[in-house]
């Protein structure tokens, strides 16, 4: 079974491409899903017993959360120490299950793939890309978002040029969706030896 990483930095559109990949038959596992449902659920009275008064109903408040971790670096370190052991276990589980069903190609879509030392785990990496007016454009179009908001968050990534040098594959979500669904056709074609696409 092929492990391919799904990686890109924030506004390239990798949700977009995963969903390609998931929709052309390959199993997708989605970390940002992942952390979302581990806040709803056991990852929660983690999160509360670190950052109290940060769950409601027994699920992860994210604007109450973000109260404590943004801008806080020693806050946010705590948090991934308790939520990244659990989105890969959440992962490993997923990859055992279509090990055993026999899936000959699957996507772990890890949005800081490269910058959480995750190269390891998977055998090729597919990263997404989009020239930055572009991507400015995309992010500063989400609500709450900002021009400080943005810089802070891509000061944390490894910069785009530097994924797309360590990318097995690089798909430009710039030119269109039809152009990125023949690019994601096209990795599994050779990934698995499957010309026809399915």
């Amino acid at each position: 079974m092929i492990v391919l990483g799904l990686t890109g930095s924030i506004g390239m559109g990798k949700s977009t491409t995963a969903k390609m990949f998931a929709e052309a038959g390959v199993p997708v596992h989605d970390s940002d899903e992942a952390v979302h449902r581990l806040y709803a659920g056991k990852g929660a009275p983690l999160v509360e017993a670190a950052f109290p008064g940060t769950t409601v109903s027994g699920a992860v408040d994210r604007a109450k959360l973000a109260g404590y971790v943004l801008g806080d670096g020693a806050a946010l370190k705590r948090l991934e120490a308790i939520i990244h052991p659990l989105v890969r276990a959440d992962a490993d589980a997923f990859l055992a299950r279509n090990r055993a069903a026999g899936a000959p190609l699957v996507v772990l879509d890890i949005p800081l793939l490269f910058e959480t030392g995750g190269r390891g785990r998977v055998d090729k990496v597919v990263v997404v890309t989009a020239p930055a007016d572009i991507q400015r454009a995309r992010v500063l179009a989400r609500p709450g978002m900002s021009e400080a908001k943005l810089a802070a968050i891509l000061a944390k990534q490894v910069p785009d040029a530097e994924k797309r040098r360590q990318a097995d594959f690089i798909i430009d979500t710039s030119q269109g969706f039809e152009a990125a669904r023949a690019a994601v056709a096209a990795i599994i074609a050779e990934l698995t030896g499957d010309k026809s696409g399915s």
